[in-house]
């Protein structure tokens, strides 16, 4: 099965629609509740990234038997130092997406924690890819 969805910048009203869309369809398919809750944590982490760091970007799922691919692909700023933006509580989200909540910096870390493969590739002032694979096995 593959699902694609759109994310706007900044919008923070839609901000997990991707990831309670999936969450659905897995649980259509019967796929073990710790499984999902990992796709989840996972892909909602990814999502805010998106609305809170980006211009917007691309969700790309691909449910198979033997798991889950997610990759995320948006327009925006990059991360400027990967090995920084892995380390738990450390943020570059501006103020007021503090305000609203986001921005704790555990992102990154809890995707990690996760998934079974986790790569980021980044490139300063075009954008970020993150490919995210949970197996079902």
């Amino acid at each position: 099965m593959y699902l694609e969805y759109k994310v706007e910048g900044g919008d923070f009203t839609n901000a997990g629609y991707a990831s309670s869309q999936v969450k659905k369809n897995l649980k259509e398919i019967g796929i073990d509740s710790a499984i999902i809750k990992r796709v989840v944590i996972s892909l909602y982490e990814a999502e805010v990234n998106v609305v809170a760091h980006a211009y917007r970007g691309v969700i790309k799922i691909n449910i198979e038997k033997s798991g889950i691919e997610m990759i995320l692909e948006d327009e925006g700023p990059g991360i400027e130092n990967v090995d920084l933006a892995m380390k738990k509580g450390f943020s570059t989200a501006s103020p007021e997406v503090r305000e609203m909540g986001f921005g704790a910096g555990m992102g990154l870390p809890n995707i990690n924690d996760n998934s079974d493969r986790f790569f980021i590739e980044t490139e300063i002032g075009t954008g970020t890819k993150l490919n995210i694979f949970i197996s079902f096995i």
